[in-house]
């Protein structure tokens, strides 16, 4: 049961993983509906290459991010343009800083085997309070109605966002195959994308199935001399309003805005 608490500093025991069902790459034989998309690069502006992007988050002009590593994890307000930090908040040591997401003026961060997320004011970055959770915690966004979550497995689970209670969940699925490590999460145009861990891939997903729609494929985003001293890909967020894609990784020195395309 979720339940809501004052700030706390004690970790609780680490829930175990749900098993890997399948690899996060399905043949191509499993889904031969399933469209692969391609990407142009629109523009590439600077990222801190020091920034473990665990979760990002676009709006009113600026990015949100949450960075991860114990002793390193933060939460930030970063502009765009520059890859400037202008507003910094860290996390205490014992913490690793996950998935990210804006919802109602409350910033809403996760952490990975901690079971706690805590709950900011958007504007001061002041902690309102903090929330447990059973799972681990990767990926976070929202619908505009429930907090879409992943934690490492191939469910995603559909939370109040003002009980943080569990209102339903769905196997994500290719081929009728699970698909598991899904990470970072971002609601675009009523699909859920999902950065799949490890991989140069993003999952386009149905949010009422779980079933994949589309693969977004991103190999060689980075340039190879950049990505030696980089992690995974990791940070996807929408601009809604002007219908813009980013997309960054774990450690990276660029931040990419780009455009999608099926594949030929």
């Amino acid at each position: 049961m979720t339940v809501v608490t004052p700030l706390a500093t004690s970790t609780s025991a680490v829930a175990p993983a749900e098993p890997l069902l399948a690899s996060p790459l399905p043949t191509p034989e499993s889904s031969p509906a399933v469209v692969t998309y391609t990407y142009a690069v629109v523009n590439a502006y600077p990222h801190d290459p020091g920034a473990f992007t665990q979760g990002l988050v676009y709006a009113d002009g600026v990015l949100y991010e949450s960075t991860g590593l114990y002793g390193r994890s933060s939460l930030r307000r970063v502009a765009l343009e520059t890859g400037e930090v202008l507003q910094h908040h860290d996390l205490p040591a014992e913490y690793f800083g996950e998935g990210l997401t804006l919802f109602d003026g409350r910033l809403i961060q996760l952490t990975w085997q901690n079971h706690i997320g805590f709950v900011y004011d958007a504007a001061s970055f002041a902690l309102q309070q903090t929330w447990t959770y059973p799972t681990e915690g990767w990926g976070l966004t929202h619908d505009g109605a429930h907090l879409i979550m992943s934690d490492g497995s191939a469910r995603l689970r559909f939370l109040d966002p003002t009980t943080f209670q569990v209102q339903r969940e769905v196997l994500v699925t290719d081929g009728g195959r699970p698909v598991v490590w899904l990470n970072e999460l971002e609601y675009v145009n009523g699909e859920v994308f999902a950065n799949v861990w490890q991989t140069d891939r993003i999952a386009r997903i149905d949010p009422k199935t779980g079933r994949v729609l589309g693969w977004i494929d991103l190999s060689g985003l980075l340039a190879p001399e950049e990505r030696r001293s980089a992690d995974v890909l990791n940070g996807v967020a929408y601009d809604a309003q002007n219908g813009r894609l980013f997309v960054t990784g774990k450690l990276w020195p660029k931040l990419f805005e780009i455009t999608l395309a099926p594949k030929p």
